[in-house]
Protein backbone atom coordinates (compact mmCIF):
# COMPACT_ATOMS: atom_id res chain seq x y z
CA UNK A 1 0.00 0.00 0.00
CA UNK A 2 1.70 3.29 -1.14
CA UNK A 3 0.34 6.75 -0.33
CA UNK A 4 1.64 9.33 -3.10
CA UNK A 5 1.78 12.93 -2.28
CA UNK A 6 -1.47 12.87 -0.56
CA UNK A 7 -3.52 16.15 0.80
CA UNK A 8 -6.85 16.22 2.58
CA UNK A 9 -9.16 18.71 3.76
CA UNK A 10 -12.66 18.74 4.99
CA UNK A 11 -14.71 21.15 2.73
CA UNK A 12 -13.25 23.19 0.38
CA UNK A 13 -11.98 26.08 2.20
CA UNK A 14 -11.33 24.11 5.37
CA UNK A 15 -7.55 24.07 6.39
CA UNK A 16 -5.46 21.36 5.32
CA UNK A 17 -5.43 18.28 7.76
CA UNK A 18 -3.09 16.61 5.68
CA UNK A 19 -0.76 18.03 3.74
CA UNK A 20 2.30 15.85 0.69
CA UNK A 21 1.67 12.64 2.56
CA UNK A 22 3.93 9.95 0.56
CA UNK A 23 4.59 6.59 2.16
CA UNK A 24 4.69 2.41 1.58
CA UNK A 25 3.82 0.14 3.61
CA UNK A 26 5.10 -3.52 2.29
CA UNK A 27 3.47 -6.80 2.79
CA UNK A 28 4.15 -8.33 6.21
CA UNK A 29 4.64 -4.86 7.95
CA UNK A 30 3.56 -2.80 10.44
CA UNK A 31 3.84 0.74 10.62
CA UNK A 32 2.77 2.75 13.90
CA UNK A 33 1.53 6.19 13.77
CA UNK A 34 2.27 8.56 16.15
CA UNK A 35 1.97 12.36 16.70
CA UNK A 36 -0.02 14.57 18.82
CA UNK A 37 -4.12 15.26 19.24
CA UNK A 38 -4.67 17.12 16.20
CA UNK A 39 -1.75 16.35 14.02
CA UNK A 40 -3.75 14.38 11.44
CA UNK A 41 -2.80 10.47 12.62
CA UNK A 42 -6.81 9.33 12.64
CA UNK A 43 -7.24 11.11 8.80
CA UNK A 44 -4.04 9.66 7.80
CA UNK A 45 -5.76 5.66 9.06
CA UNK A 46 -8.90 6.77 7.64
CA UNK A 47 -7.26 7.77 4.59
CA UNK A 48 -5.13 4.50 4.14
CA UNK A 49 -8.26 2.56 4.99
CA UNK A 50 -10.18 3.36 2.50
CA UNK A 51 -13.09 5.60 4.53
CA UNK A 52 -11.74 8.96 3.51
CA UNK A 53 -10.65 10.00 0.16
CA UNK A 54 -8.00 12.47 -0.45
CA UNK A 55 -8.54 15.73 -1.83
CA UNK A 56 -5.08 15.31 -3.65
CA UNK A 57 -2.77 12.42 -4.39
CA UNK A 58 -4.11 9.14 -4.18
CA UNK A 59 -3.48 5.51 -2.34
CA UNK A 60 -2.11 2.61 -4.53
CA UNK A 61 -1.86 -0.99 -4.16
CA UNK A 62 -4.25 -0.56 -1.71
CA UNK A 63 -5.14 -4.59 -0.45
CA UNK A 64 -9.01 -5.76 -1.78
CA UNK A 65 -9.73 -6.99 2.08
CA UNK A 66 -9.05 -3.79 4.24
CA UNK A 67 -9.87 -4.47 7.96
CA UNK A 68 -10.70 -1.15 9.97
CA UNK A 69 -10.83 -0.61 13.79
CA UNK A 70 -12.25 2.70 14.33
CA UNK A 71 -11.05 4.37 17.77
CA UNK A 72 -14.60 4.19 19.06
CA UNK A 73 -16.66 1.31 17.19
CA UNK A 74 -20.05 2.80 16.04
CA UNK A 75 -22.24 0.50 18.48
CA UNK A 76 -25.52 2.90 18.13
CA UNK A 77 -27.15 0.26 15.97
CA UNK A 78 -30.55 -1.85 16.95
CA UNK A 79 -28.77 -5.02 15.95
CA UNK A 80 -27.17 -8.00 18.28
CA UNK A 81 -23.76 -9.10 17.95
CA UNK A 82 -24.74 -12.08 16.70
CA UNK A 83 -26.95 -10.72 13.82
CA UNK A 84 -23.89 -7.65 13.30
CA UNK A 85 -21.23 -9.95 13.18
CA UNK A 86 -22.92 -12.37 10.42
CA UNK A 87 -23.89 -9.94 8.70
CA UNK A 88 -20.53 -8.42 8.10
CA UNK A 89 -19.26 -12.10 7.62
CA UNK A 90 -21.28 -12.18 4.66
CA UNK A 91 -20.51 -8.82 3.12
CA UNK A 92 -17.19 -10.01 3.04
CA UNK A 93 -17.82 -12.81 1.36
CA UNK A 94 -18.37 -15.48 3.70
CA UNK A 95 -20.91 -18.46 2.98
CA UNK A 96 -22.49 -21.61 4.45
CA UNK A 97 -21.00 -22.59 7.32
CA UNK A 98 -17.86 -21.11 6.62
CA UNK A 99 -19.45 -17.81 7.97
CA UNK A 100 -20.76 -19.44 11.10
CA UNK A 101 -17.24 -20.72 11.99
CA UNK A 102 -16.15 -17.54 11.65
CA UNK A 103 -18.50 -15.56 13.63
CA UNK A 104 -18.93 -17.98 16.70
CA UNK A 105 -14.73 -18.25 16.54
CA UNK A 106 -13.72 -14.70 16.92
CA UNK A 107 -16.50 -14.55 19.25
CA UNK A 108 -14.83 -17.40 21.16
CA UNK A 109 -11.63 -15.76 20.76
CA UNK A 110 -12.60 -12.64 22.03
CA UNK A 111 -14.52 -13.35 25.01
CA UNK A 112 -17.83 -12.11 23.17
CA UNK A 113 -20.19 -15.56 23.40
CA UNK A 114 -22.33 -14.37 26.68
CA UNK A 115 -22.96 -10.73 24.27
CA UNK A 116 -24.03 -12.40 21.24
CA UNK A 117 -27.90 -11.81 21.92
CA UNK A 118 -27.48 -8.32 23.34
CA UNK A 119 -28.01 -5.70 21.17
CA UNK A 120 -24.76 -3.47 19.92
CA UNK A 121 -26.43 0.18 21.61
CA UNK A 122 -26.77 -2.09 25.02
CA UNK A 123 -22.98 -2.63 25.27
CA UNK A 124 -19.99 -0.93 27.04
CA UNK A 125 -17.19 0.55 25.42
CA UNK A 126 -14.63 -2.00 25.96
CA UNK A 127 -17.14 -5.07 24.29
CA UNK A 128 -17.93 -2.82 21.83
CA UNK A 129 -14.11 -2.35 20.73
CA UNK A 130 -13.97 -6.09 20.95
CA UNK A 131 -16.96 -6.25 18.59
CA UNK A 132 -14.79 -4.08 16.41
CA UNK A 133 -11.79 -6.27 16.43
CA UNK A 134 -14.38 -9.44 15.25
CA UNK A 135 -15.34 -7.54 12.67
CA UNK A 136 -12.09 -6.77 11.11
CA UNK A 137 -10.70 -10.03 11.12
CA UNK A 138 -13.63 -11.78 10.69
CA UNK A 139 -12.12 -12.38 6.94
CA UNK A 140 -7.85 -12.73 6.73
CA UNK A 141 -7.16 -9.04 5.76
CA UNK A 142 -4.76 -7.77 3.57
CA UNK A 143 -4.74 -4.62 5.25
CA UNK A 144 -5.73 -4.10 9.30
CA UNK A 145 -5.70 -0.34 10.24
CA UNK A 146 -6.49 0.19 13.68
CA UNK A 147 -6.52 3.71 14.97
CA UNK A 148 -5.79 3.41 19.34
CA UNK A 149 -7.15 -0.48 19.35
CA UNK A 150 -6.12 -0.41 22.72
CA UNK A 151 -8.38 1.92 24.19
CA UNK A 152 -10.92 1.20 26.27
CA UNK A 153 -10.37 -2.79 26.21
CA UNK A 154 -9.74 -4.93 29.57
CA UNK A 155 -6.43 -5.50 30.58
CA UNK A 156 -6.93 -9.64 28.94
CA UNK A 157 -8.19 -8.40 25.54
CA UNK A 158 -5.25 -5.78 25.12
CA UNK A 159 -2.73 -8.69 25.62
CA UNK A 160 -4.39 -10.36 22.75
CA UNK A 161 -3.48 -7.40 20.17
CA UNK A 162 -0.15 -8.18 19.53
CA UNK A 163 -1.11 -11.45 18.69
CA UNK A 164 -3.35 -10.45 16.49
CA UNK A 165 -1.52 -8.20 14.57
CA UNK A 166 1.30 -10.84 14.43
CA UNK A 167 -0.74 -12.81 13.09
CA UNK A 168 -2.04 -10.38 10.05
CA UNK A 169 1.37 -10.17 9.36
CA UNK A 170 2.68 -13.83 9.29
CA UNK A 171 -0.55 -13.84 6.37
CA UNK A 172 1.47 -11.59 4.82
CA UNK A 173 -1.11 -8.74 5.45
CA UNK A 174 -0.05 -5.30 6.64
CA UNK A 175 -0.67 -3.40 9.86
CA UNK A 176 -0.93 0.04 10.30
CA UNK A 177 -1.73 1.43 13.85
CA UNK A 178 -2.02 4.60 16.16
CA UNK A 179 -0.98 4.34 19.48
CA UNK A 180 -0.57 7.17 22.50
CA UNK A 181 -0.60 4.18 25.37
CA UNK A 182 2.85 3.06 24.10
CA UNK A 183 1.19 -0.37 23.81
CA UNK A 184 2.76 -0.63 20.42
CA UNK A 185 6.67 -1.14 22.51
CA UNK A 186 4.82 -4.84 22.01
CA UNK A 187 5.52 -4.83 18.14
CA UNK A 188 9.13 -4.97 17.52
CA UNK A 189 9.37 -4.78 13.92
CA UNK A 190 7.32 -2.00 13.37
CA UNK A 191 8.57 1.18 11.59
CA UNK A 192 6.94 4.60 13.10
CA UNK A 193 5.15 6.93 11.06
CA UNK A 194 5.59 10.55 12.65
CA UNK A 195 3.00 13.07 11.97
CA UNK A 196 3.14 16.57 12.70
CA UNK A 197 0.86 19.07 11.63
CA UNK A 198 -0.66 17.32 8.75
CA UNK A 199 2.64 16.41 7.38
CA UNK A 200 4.54 12.77 7.45
CA UNK A 201 7.81 14.59 9.33
CA UNK A 202 9.41 11.32 9.36
CA UNK A 203 9.90 7.64 8.93
CA UNK A 204 11.99 5.09 10.86
CA UNK A 205 12.51 1.81 12.59
CA UNK A 206 11.53 1.15 15.70
CA UNK A 207 14.39 -0.05 17.86
CA UNK A 208 13.89 -3.76 19.18
CA UNK A 209 12.10 -3.59 22.46
CA UNK A 210 10.41 -6.63 24.45
CA UNK A 211 8.16 -6.05 27.33
CA UNK A 212 9.21 -6.83 31.14
CA UNK A 213 6.56 -7.18 33.86
CA UNK A 214 7.65 -5.80 37.11
CA UNK A 215 6.31 -6.96 40.44
CA UNK A 216 7.28 -4.99 43.12
CA UNK A 217 5.24 -4.40 46.83
CA UNK A 218 2.18 -2.01 46.58
CA UNK A 219 3.43 1.13 49.25
CA UNK A 220 6.80 1.13 46.93
CA UNK A 221 4.76 1.10 43.58
CA UNK A 222 4.68 5.17 42.88
CA UNK A 223 8.66 4.89 43.76
CA UNK A 224 9.34 1.95 41.43
CA UNK A 225 7.37 3.75 38.44
CA UNK A 226 9.20 6.89 39.28
CA UNK A 227 12.43 5.32 39.28
CA UNK A 228 11.58 3.57 36.05
CA UNK A 229 10.84 6.48 34.02
CA UNK A 230 13.96 8.44 35.01
CA UNK A 231 15.97 5.72 33.81
CA UNK A 232 14.18 5.87 30.46
CA UNK A 233 11.74 3.03 30.70
CA UNK A 234 8.45 3.03 29.68
CA UNK A 235 5.75 2.35 31.44
CA UNK A 236 2.70 0.52 29.66
CA UNK A 237 0.55 0.19 32.66
CA UNK A 238 0.39 -0.04 36.20
CA UNK A 239 -2.31 -3.51 37.97
CA UNK A 240 -2.75 -3.83 41.40
CA UNK A 241 -3.55 -7.66 41.83
CA UNK A 242 -6.03 -8.86 44.41
CA UNK A 243 -3.93 -12.11 45.54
Amino acid sequence: MRLENVWLRYGRRGPWVLREVTAALAPGKAAVVLGRNGAGKSTLLQVAAGVLRPSRGAVRERPARVGWVPERFPAEQPHTVAAYLTATAAMRGLRGPARGRAVSGWAERLGLGPHLRVRLSELSKGTAQRVGLAQALLCPPGLLVLDEPWEGLDAQTRDLVPGLVGEVLADGGSVLVSDHRGETARLPGAVRWQVADGHLAGVADMPELCVIEVVAPAADAAATVARLRAEGHEILRVRQDAS
